[in-house]
């Protein structure tokens, strides 16, 4: 639906909630029924056929409408609440109980169903029920009514209009704990990170003991890769809720972030022993046990996973990205079928398409496996906010401020450590498998891709830049020669909990690229390595992956070819204004060369030779990224030329990157 059509479908809407509540059922029955011609998937209009239905005692229909609703909107917990209704009306208690129950666990803001339930518990002579119910209603009509429309409108994914009321809420001088929990979970929801862990440090210093709070709080602090803060936090956490599985489920995710994969693995086990059905813990469970190199447990996991819920479209996504699996077809089948069901969600939805691209792929089916992953990247990039121009912007104010004579002005700023090595570049373009070569010498550490630089250039940028004039990297030109001594202590302090004690380390965050200058100020005597792949292989790679999080750019076909010239853009820059400080290594030279590319690598990080690097995938480590089977296997061609088999549906991509397949050599 074009935004055109959209605006009049919801002002139709809004006159329907008018007639409805001005009890003219008849006519706004009749509207809603023509809306839903129109708009036959919209919760709205769905839910208020519904309620006019009943209001009309016209209750089968209202329940079976209802039941259409909920197969396409089971997590909309005003559903629930007129399922209930509907049942008061027949006068079926254990029904209206059951259907209000299922509201409040969706939507524990659902004053209305509270109160219903403490009428029927009461008239059940259940006064244990009762109790608990009278009591959540108490809680809630202790709160600022604007904090408890606002929760329901979030429970229910309402998140602009739910932070729309808090905000005007605070500019009145409202300062409600709770009111500043739900707006940093609403910032948690949005990825606005960084604003949610503030919000979160002030509603703990208001009120300590507020354990909802604290969990919050690790989500955030888990969210921005602070991985061992968010570990405390929980530790804190479990001290006081021993055995909480909420608790349990997150410190297993920040172990995961610490590399601590069989810690993890033990508290997943646990969890499941008592939820086997818990389909989220056994794909958490299956990562780990992927990453950890145990193949077929995580198969397993993943299978339990798809088994637990049907239609769980990351339980399947998670065995196509082991990308050695072959899909059976019953397999295939069920997750077609699946993929086109109306009650499929969005985000299962775009991982069974992908999961599906791959599965077809491997079968040939070349032209079937592009429309699925071509549909898969148009669902991923409908939810996004990714704008290209942003990213060009940086880039031109990065060649703008860090010049030659920038750099020569500020030489040995920072600490002269030699521990870091970094490898940059694009995802997809063979930086897992260096990064694999160089964790098998016996003086570097393989870590991940740590979130410690990005966080850094986080800070400088300040929470309230404008995308479109950000004060990063403008503000390195104000910076002291203490401050980016400080910046460099302060990376290599964060990155620590990720080392066990080897000289050196590699971070191998791909989109550090665009901080090669901040890197040169904080940490001068730290090691750069470009991982370049071919534009066309490159670029197709991304559009056929989903990333678990990040790389916004990779889900359009213009999107990533604008990036990729981008990268070159700003490489030939670092190149101009830092030569020899960055050492270029292409994958096709790997590959056809790794004995050679290996020396030459090591040789640029003052490594002496060593035979483990050369037989890489020989090496037993955990592995964090998508190629982590593919590493542990010798190296192979086979993906230099993947791409040629999609060629007929690539024109635009191809165009789009006009000369960059000449000039990436360079």
């Amino acid at each position: 639906m074009s935004v055109q059509e959209r605006v009049p479908a919801e002002l139709e809407v809004r006159r329907v909630r008018e007639l409805t509540q001005g009890r003219r059922y008849a006519a706004a029955l009749d509207a809603a029924q023509a809306l839903a011609a129109t708009a036959p998937e919209s919760r709205d209009v769905l839910y208020l056929i519904a309620v006019n239905q009943r209001c009309l005692n016209r209750l089968p229909e209202a329940l079976a409408t209802l039941e259409r609703l909920e197969q396409r909107h089971p997590r909309f917990s005003l559903l629930y609440q007129e399922c209930g209704y509907c049942h008061v009306a027949l006068r079926d208690a254990p029904r209206a109980i059951d259907a209000f129950l299922r509201g409040v666990s969706v939507n524990p803001a659902l004053a209305a169903s509270w109160s219903m339930l403490e009428r029927l518990y009461r008239l059940t002579g259940n006064a244990t029920q009762t109790a608990t119910a009278a009591g959540h209603l108490a809680v809630l009509r202790q709160l600022p009514a604007e904090v408890v429309q606002a929760g329901s409108l979030f429970s229910d994914g309402e998140l602009t209009l739910a932070e729309s009321i808090v905000r005007a809420y605070r500019l009145r001088g409202g300062e409600h704990v709770e009111a500043l929990r739900l707006l940093a979970r609403i910032g948690i929801e949005r990825g606005a990170l960084d604003e949610a862990e503030s919000l979160l440090e002030t509603v703990l210093k208001r009120a300590p003991d507020y354990p909802a709070a604290r969990h919050d709080y690790a989500r955030a602090l888990l969210g921005r890769q602070k991985h061992l803060r968010a570990r405390t936090e929980l530790e804190t956490l479990l001290r006081l809720e021993p055995g909480n599985s909420r608790h349990l489920a997150l410190h297993a995710a920040a172990c995961v972030g610490l590399g601590e994969h069989e810690k993890a693995i033990a508290t997943y086990r646990g969890l499941l022993a008592d939820a086997p059905e818990a389909a989220d813990l056994q794909v958490s469970l299956g990562h780990s046990l992927k990453t950890a190199g145990r193949r077929q447990e995580a198969i397993h996991a993943y299978h339990a996973a798809a088994a637990a819920r049907t239609d769980f479209g990351d339980a399947y996504w998670s065995l196509a990205n082991l990308k050695t699996y072959r899909f059976t077809d019953d397999e295939i089948a069920r997750m077609c079928a699946a993929e086109s069901a109306l009650g499929t969600g969005l985000v299962d939805r775009y991982h069974l398409c992908f999961a599906l691209g791959k599965a077809f792929e491997d079968r040939g089916a070349y032209a079937e496996s592009w429309r699925r992953y071509e549909r898969g990247n148009a669902l991923k990039h409908s939810e996004g906010r990714y704008r290209p121009e942003t990213v060009e912007t940086n880039t031109r104010r990065q060649i703008e401020v860090c010049t030659r004579e920038f750099f020569a002005a500020r030489e040995a700023v920072g600490v002269p450590s030699c521990e870091p090595i970094f490898i940059v570049g694009l995802p997809r373009s063979g930086s897992t498998l260096l990064e694999q070569i160089l964790a098998s010498h016996s003086r570097v550490e393989g870590t991940q891709e740590l979130a410690e630089m990005p966080r850094i250039v986080e800070d400088l940028q300040g929470r309230d830049a404008g995308a479109d004039d950000p004060s990063y990297p403008g503000v390195l030109s104000q910076l002291r020669p203490e401050d980016f001594l400080r910046l460099g202590e302060r990376y290599l302090r964060d990155t620590r909990a990720y080392r066990t004690g080897r000289p050196h380390f590699i971070d191998k965050m791909p989109n550090n690229f665009r901080h090669v200058g901040l890197i040169h100020l904080i940490l001068p005597n730290a090691k750069i390595i470009d991982a370049r792949r071919e534009p066309m292989a490159c670029c197709f790679s991304n559009l056929k992956q989903l990333f678990a999080g990040g790389q916004e750019f990779a889900y359009g076909t213009l999107d990533i070819a604008r990036y990729y010239r981008t990268y070159l853009e700003l490489m030939r820059h670092w190149d101009e204004a830092l030569p020899g400080r960055v050492l270029r290594v292409r994958h096709e030279d790997v590959v056809e060369d790794l004995e050679g590319s290996v020396r030459r690598i090591l040789e640029f990080c003052g490594l002496e030779f060593e035979s483990a690097c050369v037989e890489f995938h020989r090496t037993e480590r955990s592995v964090h990224t998508a190629s982590s089977e593919q590493v542990r296997r010798p190296i192979f061609r086979e993906g230099l030329e993947q791409w040629r088999r999609y060629q007929p549906w690539l024109g635009a991509l191809e165009e789009a990157l006009g000369d960059a397949p000449e000039h990436y050599r360079r």
